[in-house]
């Protein structure tokens, strides 16, 4: 959301753009990275979490939370490299009067991980909303929400790279990570309770 107030550009944007806007958006990228570093543990927590409740529980869905805590490792790998880029491109940004190739080149990776993040975080939902219904955690609508949101998530992930060259398929993708945020919130106020 900081990214779209900021008028982040979309990946098929001219070059330019994308230098001008790292040039003049340093803070927008420092806050957003120092949130990834803040999500990504929490993110780990929780699945951790939810894998063992679900198998003290009794262990109906185990394999699926263990989909799930796989998943979401492999999605935390992913969005260090998205931001390890980003922070590159803001720095090397700011001494730049124009793009470079390694400048684009940057800008080209940033986007394919960015794109193959999609299928990870649609997994990490997938297995996440069919463990805790397995378990007895959670309402058959809470698997339909998260079983909609990770398959959106996976329908863009096919097209990864559309997506990294600048293909409104990432609605779709976003449309699936919305899902996914209200699913972990309904889902994280449903385990607290209980």
């Amino acid at each position: 959301m900081l990214f779209a107030v900021t008028g982040s550009p979309p990946y098929d944007a001219p070059i330019e753009d994308v230098l001008a806007y790292y040039a003049a958006n340093r803070d927008a990228v420092a806050i957003e990275s120092g949130l990834v570093a803040l999500y990504l543990p929490l993110l780990l927590v929780f699945l951790t979490g939810l894998h063992g409740l679900v198998e003290r529980r009794g262990g109906a869905g185990t394999d699926w939370s263990r989909l799930s805590l796989a998943a979401g490792a492999t999605l935390s790998a992913i969005f260090v490299l998205v931001n390890v880029l980003q922070i590159g491109l803001a720095l090397s940004a700011d001494g730049l009067a124009e793009p470079t190739p390694a400048f684009g080149l940057i800008w080209q990776i940033h986007a394919a991980a960015y794109a193959l993040a999609l299928p990870m975080l649609g997994t990490t939902c997938i297995g996440s909303a069919l463990a805790t219904h397995a378990s007895g955690l959670t309402p058959a609508w809470q698997r339909l929400l998260g079983l909609v949101g990770g398959s959106l998530l996976l329908v863009a992930g096919v097209g990864n790279l559309a997506i990294a060259d600048g293909s409104p398929l990432i609605f779709v993708g976003l449309l699936g990570f919305v899902a996914w945020l209200v699913w972990v919130l309904v889902t994280g106020v449903r385990l607290v309770r209980s």
